[in-house]
């Protein structure tokens, strides 16, 4: 790999902390947590996969109890969400919006640090996605909300996966550079979206299975 962790990747990572941090306390804003509660909520989400990526590959204490540098965007997040909540919570998408920032740059940067540390290619993928969700999987379950990744009728890790080929594509082959992370993270982003907005999806485990639509749902209970 010609492309090393460096400081540019640990900014994307930074930034995907922030986003995902955004996202958690907008969840906790909207589960009427205390202040405490989403900090929390904020840390779990944006810190949670990248403590997850450093455990498993075995690279010491994570970087969020190691740099100091990643406490500061959940606590910016909590105060940001504070003060304007009361003035974007119209805003239903922006959770999503700012859910769908931190996957793309996580995918990105557990997919890196996978490399950096000798995984294969297939490996540094896996990784690079559990990265990605692994955060929203923490923040939902916290919640008490059915987590994203396993909801039927949204795609959620998909888009993490390709991502995460296209940064293993791009690194072996030399052409992995701050200008191609960013239309990674791009490309990613606008999957995720378009596929929140257009209700895109995979099929069931079963084959013949319908999804359940509201009223179904509430009739079998």
């Amino acid at each position: 790999m010609t492309f090393s962790f460096s400081l540019v990747l640990v900014w994307l990572d930074l930034a995907g902390v922030f986003f995902f941090a955004v996202s958690g306390s907008l969840l906790a804003a909207r589960k009427q947590f205390d202040i405490i509660g989403s900090l929390l909520l904020a840390s779990v989400v944006s810190l949670g996969g990248g403590v997850i990526r450093d455990i498993i590959i075995n690279a010491g204490p994570p970087a969020a109890f190691t740099n100091p540098a990643y406490l500061a965007p959940p606590l910016f997040a909590t105060v940001l969400v504070y003060f304007l909540f009361s003035s974007v919570q119209r805003f239903t998408s922006l959770l999503m919006l700012f859910d769908a920032g931190g996957l793309a740059l996580f995918c990105i940067t557990g997919t890196l640090k996978a490399l950096a540390a000798g995984m294969n290619p297939v490996a540094a993928v896996l990784l690079g996605v559990t990265t990605a969700v692994g955060g929203g999987l923490l923040r939902d379950i916290t919640a008490n909300e059915v987590p994203q990744l396993f909801d039927p009728k949204d795609l959620y890790a998909l888009p993490a996966f390709a991502g995460s080929a296209l940064t293993v594509i791009l690194s072996l082959t030399g052409t992995f550079t701050a200008v191609s992370a960013c239309a990674v993270a791009g490309l990613v982003f606008a999957f995720r979206v378009t596929a929140w907005r257009r209700h895109w999806y995979v099929p069931l485990a079963v084959r013949g299975w319908h999804r359940l639509g509201p009223d179904t749902a509430e009739n079998d209970r």
